[in-house]
């Protein structure tokens, strides 16, 4: 599913405009991405929990020349399921 069938899908089941499913999913993916840049946790109840995590420094080669390298550290996002969204898979 992409966001315009999630959009419309949404828009069916809340009866609501496509353009009010537009802004709130956009106002939901701009908060996210503040909370977690400022380092925080974002839990939803029965969906899950997104955090940032620091993957290290480590080694790697290029794929293309066999070439070592030192791939740089960097922040992450981690998603973990929670307990409802796990047993309706």
């Amino acid at each position: 599913m992409n966001k315009s069938e999630l959009i419309e899908v949404i828009a069916k089941q809340a009866d609501l405009s496509k353009a009010q499913v537009t802004s709130a999913l956009k106002c939901y993916h701009e908060t996210v991405s503040s909370t977690l840049a400022a380092g925080e946790r974002v839990e939803i109840l029965g969906f899950g929990t997104f955090s940032v995590a620091e993957r290290s420094e480590r080694p790697g080669r290029n794929p293309k020349t066999g070439e070592a390298l030192v791939i740089k550290a960097k922040k992450v996002v981690k998603f973990k399921p929670g307990k409802e969204l796990s047993t309706n898979l």
